[in-house]
């Protein structure tokens, strides 16, 4: 999402680079860059406005000028002011050991509904035993929806009737969790395509009637500055404590995202990072702001490592096979895009080019192409004549000539390795 953004950034800093001492007019040209990188981004004009006046009392007040590395110290600074726009120390939602009752509240079409399901699934992986309400009276496909999505995150869903009172779905609510305890309630409330009178009141009663610990707001990034507004009428309303920013994958320009936080004065808690029901992730501003400024993402690609439980081979470079490779592929794929991925590690997002995209389908033309050999050829394909490479080809359905850029491509992977191997000694392969 922050990609553009992300480019104009660093290029505004790097032009800094390489220089000795720096001018007042020269920062100020270069938060002039940040500051129209940061509106063409869609960024709230006085979140804009704000950001670039800190990030020059900062940097002047830290004597930038005066120093030999100006542009590290800027972007220093830029970090520091970008981590503190988007929330600064990251927080969750309270948790007690019981009697939790969290509502979830938006615009139709947000990732409400799914959303609700993603945070059933990632609290049951902490040991919680959930419970979704599909609370919309008037939309019985809602119910419905939420009803699959519980089937399959294997939760229970109790689901309200239409025209269902407030007050009755209070009762039905205590009367269920008397002989179902759950310590976690998860309510998707009613949603409508645009904010009115009758929606309102409708949440309003329920949650006087339910008396929720927490109130969620699910937020569309994609939505721009409305995604704002909305966010500013539900909270004088209804009261929200927390945010959760929808696709943060997706391609918007990221400005509602940035602007969130600032505008609403509500923590964001959670960020959805995917469609898929595991697609959730809890929100760090730090770790946002390292991967907009190109620092890469260490710690979640190390959490996202672990949660995986991805191993290393413990083969030496000239033993390791293609089964290798595609049991690797296998699980880097747990930790999501090969894209991500890569973007996660410092410095990656500079050697990129710009709007690089790992391609998937590729991806699964390799992995076919493996399947397609027998055990002995994925072990030594020196074995692969022509004749087995065209019935390789033909069983994967590819090329010969993918078959053998794969081949070619593994041969020198394997003579790289061994080439590391030798200059920095066995601790890198060790057995």
């Amino acid at each position: 999402m922050f990609e553009t953004l992300s480019r104009r950034i660093r290029d505004a800093v790097d032009k800094l680079r390489g220089r000795g001492r720096i001018s007042e007019a020269d920062l100020k040209a270069t938060l002039r860059e940040i500051r129209v990188s940061l509106l063409e981004a869609d960024v709230n004009f006085e979140v804009a406005r704000e950001f670039v006046a800190k990030i020059q009392e900062k940097a002047l007040g830290q004597q930038v000028l005066e120093s030999l590395t100006p542009a590290e110290q800027i972007l220093s600074v830029v970090y520091e002011e970008l981590t503190e726009v988007l929330g600064g120390e990251a927080r969750q939602p309270v948790l007690k050991n019981e009697g939790n009752v969290w509502f979830l509240v938006g615009l139709q079409g947000s990732g409400k509904t799914t959303h609700a399901a993603k945070l059933a699934q990632f609290y049951k992986g902490k040991g919680r035993r959930p419970l979704l309400v599909a609370a919309d009276t008037q939309r019985p496909a809602a119910r419905e929806q939420l009803k699959i999505l519980g089937e399959k995150v294997g939760v229970p869903v109790l689901e309200v009737a239409d025209g269902e009172r407030p007050e009755t779905t209070a009762q039905r609510l205590r009367q269920h969790l008397t002989f179902d305890y759950r310590d976690l309630v998860l309510v998707d409330t009613a949603g409508r395509l645009q904010i009115d009178e009758n929606l309102m009141n409708e949440l309003a009663r329920l949650k006087a009637a339910v008396g929720p610990t927490e109130t969620l707001l699910v937020v569309d990034s994609m939505t721009g500055q409305e995604a704002l507004n909305v966010s500013k009428t539900f909270d004088e309303r209804i009261g929200v404590t927390g945010l959760i920013l929808t696709k943060l994958d997706g391609d918007a320009r990221g400005g509602a995202a940035l602007s969130a936080r600032h505008v609403t004065q509500k923590p964001i808690y959670f960020a959805g990072i995917s469609e898929k029901l595991d697609g959730l992730e809890p929100f760090y501003p730090d770790r946002l702001a390292q991967r907009i400024l190109g620092m890469g993402d260490l710690q979640t690609l190390l959490e996202k490592a672990k949660a995986a439980e991805l191993e290393a081979p413990l083969k030496a470079p000239g033993e390791i096979t293609l089964e290798d490779v595609i049991s690797q592929m296998r699980q880097i794929r747990k930790m999501g895009s090969f894209g991500d991925i890569l973007k996660m590690i410092p410095g990656m997002s500079r050697m990129l080019p710009a709007g690089f995209q790992v391609d998937d389908k590729a991806l699964n033309r390799l992995e076919a192409i493996v399947l397609s050999m027998t055990p002995r050829e994925r072990r030594d394909p020196r074995i692969l004549n022509a004749s087995r490479r065209k019935r390789i080809a033909a069983g994967s359905g590819t090329s010969v000539q993918e078959v053998n850029r794969l081949i070619k491509t593994f041969d020198d992977m394997k003579a790289m390795m061994k080439t590391m191997h030798k200059t920095k000694g066995r601790g890198l392969f060790r057995r």
